[in-house]
């Protein structure tokens, strides 16, 4: 019963990927339109009704595939935690085309990638999501409130890319709640994307250099391209 409860979500699943892929494509675009085009209230209306409709479909898709999978709310959670995330924060959906491109690849006999170069494209793609969605985010936090520094689209961006990277300069900072909350997150996540990256990093050196270390010097005692 439980192999055919994976096998039923893992179809449900296979089938849905690719158009919510899609509809995360969408809701971005819709949210960056919602927040930036304030001179055009009939496309912001417009963005309001994609983002609304493409946010259902992310509920309804967790929905159904926490019903298909037959386990307990908490440990669907616990198993789908990046899924579960995602729903509350739509603009992170694109996370997962790593996993599709994973398994365009093997229906295609190719091998998978490693799991470095996975950990590095996951945590890239990881802070370019967090930085555009975050920049949205604090933008449109901070730019009524006239004691922001944060005057522009370009200002958020700058302030987003000081949190993330960890180098807080201090010059530009939010001050409303909304934009502090988003801000505090953006650190919580960066200094775990910091984290991922270095410790993937040191661990490929430390296999680079034992790699080396096993193979030896050269069984004549002379050094690499040496004449023999």
């Amino acid at each position: 019963m439980h192999v055919e409860a994976e096998s039923r979500e893992a179809a449900w699943e296979h089938r849905t990927e690719l158009p919510l892929f899609y509809a995360s494509l969408v809701f971005l675009v819709g949210y960056a339109v919602r927040v930036l085009a304030h001179g055009a209230p009939v496309w912001r209306d417009i963005a309001g009704v994609a983002v609304l409709v493409t946010w259902l479909c992310f509920i309804v898709d967790y929905l159904v595939r926490l019903v298909l999978s037959r386990q307990s709310p908490l440990r669907f959670v616990r198993r789908h935690w990046l899924d579960t995330l995602i729903v509350i924060l739509p603009t992170l959906r694109p996370l997962r085309m790593v996993k599709l491109h994973d398994a365009v690849q093997a229906k295609r006999a190719r091998p998978r990638r490693a799991l470095y170069p996975r950990v590095i494209i996951y945590a890239g793609l990881s802070a370019v999501l967090l930085g555009f969605s975050g920049s949205l985010g604090i933008y449109h936090a901070e730019r009524l409130d006239p004691r922001s520094p944060i005057h522009t689209f370009w200002d958020s961006v700058w302030c987003v890319c000081q949190t993330l990277t960890t180098v807080g300069y201090g010059d530009v900072a939010p001050v409303t709640a909304g934009g502090r909350l988003i801000a505090t997150g953006l650190m919580i996540f960066g200094m775990a994307l910091l984290g991922a990256v270095t410790g993937s990093f040191s661990s490929w050196l430390i296999q680079v250099f034992r790699r080396e270390g096993e193979e030896g010097p050269p069984e004549n005692g002379s050094s690499p391209g040496a004449p023999h």
